[in-house]
């Protein structure tokens, strides 16, 4: 069983949803042997992505079983806090957050449970 728990961003789970290549291949040692979860924010972007692309019945099947396979981090008031606490935070140089407001719940599942979270998109999250 597992010991550690950790988030995956929108763009990692999609990587190793795919399976292959040099991205799914960088993060896959990240997700060996830990307990993958994924945000509800996460779920609700796979799924305007398959919308957008015009996906087919097959392709949100395939999506909704790799879902089946991490945990699902819903909402909750404390992540809501969290949230809030993080749309009203400055960076280290007292400068507006320019996190987006889907980086922001997903960063805020993480900061509330203590999960590390992995994204190939850092630069969202400096200063969280």
């Amino acid at each position: 069983m597992p010991d550690e728990s950790v988030l995956l961003d929108t763009d990692v789970f999609s990587y190793l949803l795919k399976g292959k290549g040099d991205n799914a291949d960088r993060y896959r040692k990240h997700v060996h042997n830990k307990r993958a979860a994924v945000s509800f924010i996460t779920v609700g972007e796979l799924f305007s992505g398959l919308y957008e692309a015009g996906a087919n019945p097959e392709r949100f099947e395939a999506v909704q079983a790799k879902l089946q396979t991490v945990v699902i981090v819903p909402y909750n008031i404390d992540i809501c806090r969290a949230y809030g606490r993080l749309v009203l935070e400055k960076t280290a140089t007292r400068s507006d957050r320019t996190m987006g407001v889907n980086d922001r719940w997903i960063a805020a599942c993480a900061i509330h449970h203590g999960l590390t979270l992995i994204t190939n998109n850092a630069k969202h999250y400096e200063s969280t």
